[in-house]
């Protein structure tokens, strides 16, 4: 029997891309009657399926279907940022505890899961037209130089664009000058469990996956995002299969250096998240890795 203390009220499955998280997390939800909240923050989008790795399928498990939660909530080319998704979060954490059933976040959002973890009170920044007109012809570097002042920056993905800078500098600002806002939300206890592979295991898989991917559909589904009006600019935004899929589609890119140059993007996305694991754990939070369900259950 598989017990995990009672002092935990969430379960939480993280790992970098095409690892088997969700497979993990149907596993779990089966032996823990639990639901599953989602913590990808493309998997809200509807028509964004196969480049995310919906893999839908997985939650019908042994012919049971594993509810699951903040998947296909939007359309394509609607926003969406970590503080809705903590709203989200907490309205399917309530459900499923009225339910009395166990909740199980998975997904590899780094921003998103440690929002939950490490209880972070977020607000909903508005929008500082003022602030923006006085940043809009700075440069990336300056922009940078700016966040920085205001807080001790560990995500890149910030300076991506200076879109992002801004509206990172925007936040931070609206944080200093609103310092007493309260925001209450159910403490999270969770017991994290980590999935990863050795580095040889993952790079193929990732490659395996991707290919897969590709006769599966891919690119028809991003072709069609686009007859169903989502700009390519969003979709480029959106990155890894969305970007390289509609530069190849937009002709800026042939067939082969779009595979080529999404296959080192996702390798290189995967170092990223398991950076950020690597520095969640670092700040304290507890991270029990395992190569798979089964060495798991051997453990419990």
């Amino acid at each position: 029997m598989i017990t995990i203390d009672k002092k935990y009220n969430l379960i939480t499955v993280l790992g970098p891309t095409a690892g088997g998280k969700t497979s993990f997390a149907t596993n779990l939800a089966t032996d823990f009657d639990g639901e599953i909240i989602s913590a990808d923050s493309r998997q809200v989008y509807r028509g964004m399926d196969i480049g995310t790795g919906k893999d839908i399928d997985e939650y019908a498990f042994n012919g049971k279907k594993i509810p699951f939660h903040l998947i296909d909530i939007l359309n394509a080319g609607e926003k969406y940022n970590v503080f809705q998704f903590q709203k989200d979060f907490f309205r399917a954490f309530d459900k499923i505890k009225k339910n009395k059933k166990t909740a199980i976040m998975c997904g590899g959002t780094g921003m998103y899961l440690e929002a939950i973890i490490k209880n972070y009170k977020l607000v909903e920044v508005p929008e500082n037209t003022i602030l923006r007109e006085d940043l809009k012809n700075k440069s990336i570097e300056e922009l940078k130089e700016i966040l920085i002042s205001l807080k001790k920056v560990h995500n890149t993905t910030e300076f991506d664009t200076a879109k992002r800078a801004i509206r990172a500098i925007e936040i931070e600002t609206y944080y200093k000058e609103n310092p007493k806002i309260i925001i209450e939300y159910p403490k999270i206890n969770s017991y994290v469990i980590g999935i990863k592979h050795e580095r040889s295991i993952q790079r193929k898989r990732i490659t395996e996956r991707l290919h897969q991917r590709l006769r599966e559909g891919m690119i028809d589904e991003v072709e069609t995002l686009i007859k169903k009006g989502v700009p390519t600019e969003t979709l480029i935004y959106y990155g890894l299969e969305y970007k390289f899929i509609t530069l190849y589609l937009l002709g800026k890119l042939s067939y082969d250096e779009m595979v080529e140059k999404l296959n080192i993007a996702i390798h290189q996305f995967a170092k990223r998240q398991m950076t950020w694991f690597r520095r969640m754990e670092k700040k304290g939070t507890k991270i029990n890795w395992f190569y798979s369900y089964e060495e798991f259950t051997k453990n419990y």
